[in-house]
Order: C-alpha cells, then structure tokens, then sequence
C-alpha cells in the first residue's frame, strides 16, 4: 500500500500542477483574444461615435432660434405662423437625429430631450404673447432678444456635456 501512495501523491501534484499551468494559460489566452476583440471594434465604433455626436452637436445648433428663423421670410408670416413652422422644424431636426441617441451617454441625451423641450416651451410662450395676426417681423425680433438674454441656454448646455464625453474618447 506504501508501495502504491508513493507512485499515487507524486502523480496527483504532477496532474494538479499540470492543470494549474493549463488552466492559467487557457484563461490569459482568452483575456488577450477578448482585449483584442475590444480593440479592434473601438476602432470601428469609434468613429461611428464621433459622427453620432458630430450630428447631435449640429442638431442642437439647428435648433437655436436663429438657425431655426434663418429661412423663413418672417416678414410676409404671422406670429401664429411662425410658431407653427419653427415647432415643425424643430420637430423635424429632433426626429431626423432621434437614432443618434445609441452613441451617447443617458446624460447627454437627456440633456438633448430637455433642450428640445426648453425650446418647444420659449418658441410656444414667445408667440403666444403676441395676438395671432401680428407681423412675423416683431415676433423674430422678440425672439431673438428673449432668446439671446436668457445666459446659458439648455442648448448650449447640452453641447457642453456633448463636448466633455467626446474628450473622454481620447
């Protein structure tokens, strides 16, 4: 029986050594085929990401009043009329983006939401001070200056946020 644990324990430690060893080695090689795998789609996603924020910068400056007056005659439009059209373009804009919010953190896009919402609520209340026929001119006027006085705007706060995440890609 001597005889038999003196061969026996010998060839347990040398088969558990053994599949300690293999073990270790099969786990890192897979750690390093995964580290690989994540590189190599970083760097296709990568910039898939830059170009979601790239759009989603650009929606928020389409989305500031004067973008959004930039085109209209406002001078031949009612203040009821240019309501109705700067919403539908906003309306628009935000729609055209929506599936930009994949790239970006719950944060930014939540600041997007509330952007798009800040401004759904200024462009609403702004003209409905004036009477519906009143002339577009004095309605984009008042815009513009209400807008322009406001100090940080939700838009420009939601680029800010925008800006930071992009920096921490690099």
């Amino acid at each position: 029986m001597t005889e038999v644990l003196k061969y026996t324990i010998p060839g347990l430690l040398v088969l558990l050594s053994t599949w300690l060893v293999l073990w270790k080695m099969l786990r890192e090689d897979r750690f390093k085929r995964e580290f690989e795998l994540k590189r190599k789609s970083q760097k296709e996603i990568t910039p898939l990401r830059l170009r979601g924020y790239e759009r989603l910068a650009l929606l928020l400056e389409r989305t500031t009043p004067e973008a959004l007056l930039r085109d209209l005659d406002v001078a031949q439009l009612t203040a009821q009329q240019i309501s109705s059209l700067l919403l539908q373009k906003l309306r628009l804009e935000y729609d055209h983006n929506l599936s930009q919010q994949i790239y970006v953190s719950n944060e930014a896009w939540e600041a997007i939401t509330d952007a798009r919402e800040q401004m759904v609520l200024f462009l609403s209340t702004t003209a409905r001070q004036f009477p519906a026929d009143t002339n577009g001119l004095e309605v984009a006027k008042l815009m513009l200056t209400a807008y322009a006085q406001n100090g940080e705007t939700p838009n420009q706060k939601a680029l800010k946020i925008l800006k930071d995440e992009v920096r921490t890609l690099f």
